[in-house]
């Protein structure tokens, strides 16, 4: 039989895929061999575009030829779609009377009933269909679909390896498709700094930039004066940012600018570029020749710090040749613009802030903590977007941000921008919702609940005085570490916790030491790189391991809170021995402080986030031996549920409403109540309302967030009865399915925002 016969010759495939000369040909070359053994009428092949969520058909015969790349089917819509969806083989006598049919016109292809689609996958990854068709009253069976099914598999491998190697035919294409960029209208992305913007969009891609730059000529005449002035405007641009940077972030933005400046103050990077102007050599032509020159060596350099280093090399560059050359419009500024990115650094964020930018939408699928962390203390709206196609978006579009909710609308219409104002004007805003703070917040029943502040940057003080928090129940260290390009001195750290203390006079403050590692990396610390940051040489881990840094942490948070009440918490504990040691580090260098006769803190808590599983079962050993919890819920429910929360392919399997994460931070409640020590929690959760009744109903009193948030928990906590609140707890955590609790915490919502 044919059918077999197909089975047997299926090597053939592999000789036609040697003797295509391109992607078409070989798939055109396929659908005439299958539509042979399998004596079809018609024979295609349908691959998935998955950017546009649709099959194109690619290949076929007997079928009209014109068809081919202009026959497009959306993803769930007819009958090959809707079996890509899920997929699924699809063999149908009648394919006209099938429930999900839809009529193609001018492929001529109505006449051919008996329907046969198998899709073509690899693995889990969707590559299209093949389909067989014959006229009526000629039936496919059983043994012709595992035929077909044994063709897709073999062709799933040639095609995939088809876009691979060969190239003959198959261009990369470079630019993204403009009718794309037409269809978009409005995309859904994730919150990471709430706040409202619009205004013009500009993509953040310094290497189109760079790559602009030295393919252009330029006719005007440029002299050594003009390059001169150009450098004396970059050097004093970047002075003028230093110093305002500085006036709002003195902790987080020590001479960030400070590389970029060094660079123009270095005689044989500006004096090069001097001398080839003296021999003739345009200032342009003159900048471009150095840069390239110096961007080949850093680039090339063994360092990963040194090689890190090649971006500041482009930013200034596109500022002398921005400031240069005043009529080329291609060199972006970023002033009150929204800023679209592929990915930021911390550093970036702050010279962002810098420029005034209106909002920053970030092109990857994961929430970067530090990132969203910062943005909200410099107030940027920020949403994370897993929609790559924005990079292509032309600059000067316009784009409304509503990071309340994650929306995103491009080219929104005049009703949409005056309806989103309305409701922005209308929101009280914070310096409004301060004069609504109480100083006390109360349940409804009159249990008083303590409401502390995170601050990750000094500026985060202000608004947390303003909104009369109770105190810091989390400091976030490692921002000072992280701008740096090297790692600050014990005296460096002391200047700023000093300026931490004088600003919540008379109010707790509790430190948590460096908590890098993860999405948190150093730049200058060699050993940054690891195959699985989130697991590895992260948080306390590292400070065990370089004890000196350790010290002079402590040693300089002891200092700074010298007559004031402070607290000292470790992150990512894992086990009894990693406290213990911790914890006598801090009594070390009390004991080194007092021999020294330097003024400290004698009293100081020491504390340890619950964050790692495996603590789960020793609580109560630590409960003996900390004097204080702090349940940090973002790593907790990370770690407790095996679940990367930056990376978007699994971020709908981040729950902290999970039955395991409900019960163990009851738990860990229970346990400090019971030994009479202080619990807090400092995660997102602390400031989602719909979490809130049941953290009160298992007895947390403690929740410590950014400034922001306070009005609207303290608000939610006024509300709140903790008889009821007991109830649902209760309830809540007798439920051993996740989608029994969303039922019961958001039956009021139309969707889950996690």
């Amino acid at each position: 039989m044919d059918h077999m016969k197909l089975l047997c010759d299926i090597g053939e495939l592999s000789g036609i895929f040697t003797t295509s000369v391109s992607i078409e040909t070989l798939l055109q070359n396929i659908v005439d061999l299958v539509a042979k053994r399998m004596r079809a009428d018609v024979c295609s092949i349908y691959l998935y575009d998955e950017i546009r969520e649709e099959l194109i058909l690619k290949a076929a015969k007997g079928i009209n030829p014109d068809s081919i790349d202009h026959v497009r089917l959306k993803l769930g819509e007819g009958i090959v779609c809707f079996a890509l969806k899920e997929p699924q083989t699809i063999s149908e006598k009648v394919e006209s009377e099938h429930s999900k049919h839809e009529f193609s016109p001018g492929i001529f292809e109505e006449h051919y009933e008996d329907f046969l689609a198998v899709p073509i996958l690899r693995g889990i990854s969707k590559i299209g269909f093949l389909i067989v068709q014959r006229k009526k009253k000629i039936c496919f069976t059983e043994q012709d679909v595992l035929a077909m099914r044994a063709v897709s598999s073999q062709v799933a491998g040639i095609i995939e390896n088809a876009r691979l190697f060969m190239k003959l035919d198959a261009k990369v294409q470079k630019t993204i498709d403009p009718d794309l960029l037409k269809d978009m209208k409005f995309i859904k992305g994730k919150v990471a700094s709430e706040g409202f913007a619009y205004s013009d969009a500009i993509v953040l891609d310094n290497e189109k930039s760079l790559d602009l730059l030295f393919k252009t000529t330029f006719d005007r005449q440029f002299t050594l004066k003009d390059f001169e002035k150009a450098l004396q405007l970059s050097e004093k641009q970047l002075e003028d940012l230093q110093e305002q940077v500085e006036e709002r972030l003195s902790d987080a933005a020590s001479l960030i600018f400070a590389a970029h400046l060094m660079v123009l103050k270095d005689k044989w990077f500006v004096g090069k570029m001097k001398r080839l102007i003296l021999e003739g050599e345009s200032p342009p032509v003159a900048v471009k020749s150095v840069a390239k020159e110096y961007i080949n060596i850093f680039s090339q350099n063994p360092s990963p710090y040194i090689r890190e280093k090649v971006q500041d090399i482009k930013d200034l560059i596109i500022r002398l040749m921005r400031n240069l050359v005043s009529d080329f419009k291609e060199i972006s500024c970023y002033e009150g613009q929204i800023v679209i990115a592929k990915e930021l650094f911390p550093s970036d964020i702050l010279k962002l802030s810098s420029e005034k930018v209106k909002g920053i939408v970030l092109v990857t699928g994961g929430v970067t903590s530090h990132l969203s962390i910062l943005a909200r203390s410099l107030q940027i709206p920020l949403i994370i977007a897993d929609m790559p196609l924005l990079l292509g978006i032309p600059d000067h579009t316009k784009l409304l941000l509503d990071a309340e909710f994650g929306y995103i609308y491009i080219n929104p219409s005049d009703e949409i921008v005056s309806r989103f104002r309305e409701r922005n004007e209308a929101r009280l805003n914070l310096m409004d919702q301060k004069h609504l703070m109480s100083p006390n917040t109360i349940t409804m029943d009159g249990t008083r609940i303590r409401l502390m502040a995170n601050i990750n940057l000094l500026t985060d003080l202000k608004l947390a005085r303003e909104l009369q928090a109770d105190g810091v129940g989390l400091y976030r260290t490692e921002f000072p570490f992280l701008i740096r390009s090297s790692f600050p001195t014990e005296e460096e750290q002391f200047v700023v916790y000093r300026k931490l203390v004088e600003g919540m006079p008379e109010k707790e403050i509790t430190f948590r030491t460096l908590d890098i590692g993860g999405d948190k990396v150093l730049s200058y610390y060699q050993n940054a790189r690891e195959q699985n940051p989130f697991l590895g040489m992260r948080s306390i881990r590292f400070s065990l391991q370089n004890k000196d840094i350790f010290r002079q942490q402590i040693r300089a948070m002891l200092r700074a809170g010298a007559r004031a009440k402070i607290k000292i918490m470790f992150p990512m504990i894992s086990s009894f021995d990693e406290f213990l040691e911790a914890k006598n580090t801090v009594f070390t260098c009390m004991e080194n402080l007092q021999r020294e006769g330097v003024e400290h803190n004698e009293k100081t808590e020491v504390g340890m986030m619950v964050e790692i599983p495996s603590v789960m079962n020793i609580i109560d050993d630590f409960a003996k031996e900390a004097d204080f919890f702090s349940i940090g819920t973002n790593d907790f429910i990370q770690y407790m549920l095996a679940v990367d929360r930056t990376n978007e392919k699994v971020a709908e399997l981040y729950l902290p409403y999970h039955p395991s994460v409900l019960r163990s931070i009851k738990k860990v409640v229970e346990t400090a109540n019971a030994n009479g020590i202080e619990v807090s929690i400092c995660g997102d959760m602390a400031h989602d309302e719909r979490h809130i009744p049941f953290l009160l109903g298992i007895g947390v009193r403690i929740l410590s967030m950014e400034p922001m948030y306070l009005p609207k928990i303290q608000k939610a906590i006024s509300g709140i009865k903790l008889q009821e609140a007991n109830k649902l707890a209760d309830t809540l955590l007798e439920q051993p399915k996740v989608s029994s609790i969303a039922k019961i915490l958001f039956k009021d919502n139309n969707e889950l925002i996690c």
